[in-house]
């Protein structure tokens, strides 16, 4: 069986990533590395807030996370305990998360800010990009509904 983790980095919303909780529940993420800007379930006094625990449900008390205040810290974790870094962005270099087939049994998503994604540093970093193709006229999805995608993909390969 995989493990499978995912890194939100400069997610700004406090709903999209309480949504990404309640989805990594769901499919069984080990944990969460929230990067930079990124909200976490608990106030600067420690406690849950009450916002996060409206969308999350509970899953922030079942989901592992941890926050790294750069990228780079938690990549650098990531690529000593031997996960595959797989960001989810469009770019020149991505290809079709349908075709990709990872073979290791570490797997780490990479999601990015709503509106800019990820840096052309950050996806410079990671081992393979893969995209959601769109085939309307919007060019991308919310970062809450590609992460049930990807996760959902990823988890039942």
């Amino acid at each position: 069986m995989r493990e499978i983790i995912a890194v939100l980095h400069h997610i700004r919303s406090i709903h999209n990533v309480g949504s990404i909780f309640r989805t990594a529940d769901g499919v069984g993420i080990k944990k969460l590395y929230l990067c930079g800007i990124t909200p976490t379930p608990l106030d600067r006094f420690g406690n849950y807030r009450k916002d996060f625990q409206k969308v999350s449900l509970g899953a922030e008390r079942s989901v592992a996370w941890e926050h790294f205040s750069s990228l780079s810290r938690a990549y650098k974790k990531l690529k000593i305990e031997g996960f595959l870094l797989v960001a989810v962005e469009q770019s020149k270099k991505s290809v079709s998360y349908e075709r990709y087939r990872p073979r290791s049994k570490k797997i780490a998503l990479v999601f990015g800010n709503e509106v800019r994604g990820l840096s052309k540093s950050a996806l410079e970093r990671v081992n393979v990009v893969v995209e959601i193709p769109m085939r309307g006229g919007k060019e991308s999805l919310n970062v809450a509904v590609a992460f049930g995608i990807i996760a959902y993909h990823f988890t039942n390969q």
